[in-house]
């Protein structure tokens, strides 16, 4: 019988709280990022999912992406969990084969933090004018045919890529792939935002809430990479290191960038490149050796970058805050970078990537990014076109001049004399 441990499950549940700090965290990120008329509405996204998949994992989510698999006729083999626990019928304070040291319950909630950053994330695609009833649909729709099942299948036990042997340590695949490649489909969907020149983004109306942003995620990421080792332990400690020394590669790395490129040390750049970091390691913080994990947070800082650059060239396309060059790409770069880098000798329940003689496992890590381009990207858009069919997606013209803030919630950020 499982013991468990105080100090795993201290950890875990420590690590649950700091992952649920990101989600505000990414709203004040996003915030700064948008125009004054629009601050209020987009930091709401944030607040309003943290309280809807909340809900919605407790309820199903949960059960779909980490219950027994499903099996319908001999159907769903590693596809989907069952509905087995329901409302967390069974999940309580004993332990689970995924987590043996803490309570089911303190894994429920951590992974659930997960489920909740996930389409927060998206929601810098389609910032400044999505209807806020197509946004509570989509989130919820998106949260249980998209999230849930990519989680089972790399997490769950049974689920397909996990037994193809896909390693994914915190959500190189599960989160960041399936955020950014969703965030670019609902960009192209929607339109590009009025009053915005295909040219250029809008500049940030407040830095400051940017870089507070930056730093509280930066914070709390360490709770989401190193806490999914599920326990108070080396591993822990090796992820926590890895994380910490990307970011700061990744915000090195895309300072300089924009320094030689334009002439200035941007602080912007700083705080996107540390984010990019952070999203390129989280796959692989738990494989690295701390220079593979600098190399990592360099190459983040490069590709995305370059994302950036090119992106602003698909003048159809306004991914508003560039969820899909930061997410997607540093996601994609991540996952692939663990087929690289990876060690036994970090990691002994995980794989030897190409660098440490194995290419086998960069195979496998490009099966499970193309799959998750492919799946994440095709039902988003489903989605997008079903919920379409009943409420609009967008605000109105005279809604979007005016601002979400005031059209939608009837409230402003600032009250300027």
């Amino acid at each position: 019988m499982p013991s468990i441990s105080a100090g795993d499950t201290a950890w875990v549940l420590a690590s649950a709280a700091l992952v649920m700090l990101m989600t505000p965290a990414v709203g004040f990120f996003y915030g700064g990022l948008v125009r004054r008329k629009n601050v209020l509405a987009t930091i709401m996204h944030s607040f309003f999912i943290l309280c809807l998949v909340s809900v919605q994992w407790a309820l199903w989510g949960f059960s779909l992406a980490f219950g027994p698999d499903a099996n319908f006729l001999g159907f769903f083999h590693g596809i989907i969990g069952g509905l087995q626990w329901m409302g967390l019928q069974g999940v309580g304070q004993t332990p689970s084969t995924y987590a043996p040291s803490v309570p089911a319950l303190a894994f429920c909630v951590f992974q659930m933090m997960f489920a909740v950053i996930t389409p927060a994330l998206i929601s810098g695609g389609f910032a400044e004018r999505k209807h806020f009833r197509a946004f509570v649909i989509f989130t919820l729709l998106w949260a249980t045919l998209v999230y849930d099942p990519v989680a089972h299948w790399v997490w769950g036990q049974g689920g397909w890529l996990n037994k193809l042997g896909t390693l994914d340590f915190a959500g190189g695949t599960v989160v960041h792939i399936t955020s950014g490649v969703s965030a670019l489909v609902a960009a192209f969907v929607l339109g590009r935002r009025l009053g915005i020149a295909p040219d250029r983004n809008t500049e940030p109306h407040n830095m400051t809430y940017v870089v507070l942003g930056a730093a509280l995620v930066w914070f709390g990421w360490f709770g989401f990479n190193a806490g999914s080792a599920l326990a108070a332990n080396g591993l822990a400690a090796s992820a926590f290191v890895s994380t910490n020394l990307a970011a700061a590669m990744g915000a090195l790395t895309w300072m300089t960038l924009h320094w030689w490129r334009k002439g200035n040390p941007s602080v912007l750049g700083a705080a996107a490149g540390s984010v990019a970091g952070l999203v390129a390691v989280t796959p692989a913080c738990g494989f690295v050796t701390p220079l593979g994990a600098i190399l990592i947070g360099f190459g983040a800082g490069v590709v995305c970058y370059v994302a950036i650059q090119w992106r602003e060239r698909m003048h159809r396309v306004d991914d508003s805050l560039d969820v899909w060059a930061v997410h997607g790409i540093g996601g994609t770069w991540g996952a692939l970078a663990t087929g690289l880098f990876a060690t036994v000798a970090v990691n002994a329940a995980g794989a030897n990537g190409l660098f440490a003689g194995n290419p086998h496992q960069l195979a496998v890590q490009a099966i499970a990014v193309s799959v998750s381009w492919v799946y994440a990207g095709g039902m988003t858009y489903a989605i997008l076109k079903v919920i379409e069919r009943f409420v609009p997606l967008r605000v109105s013209q005279g809604e979007e001049e005016r601002g979400l803030d005031e059209s939608q919630h009837a409230e402003v950020a600032y009250q300027l004399q």
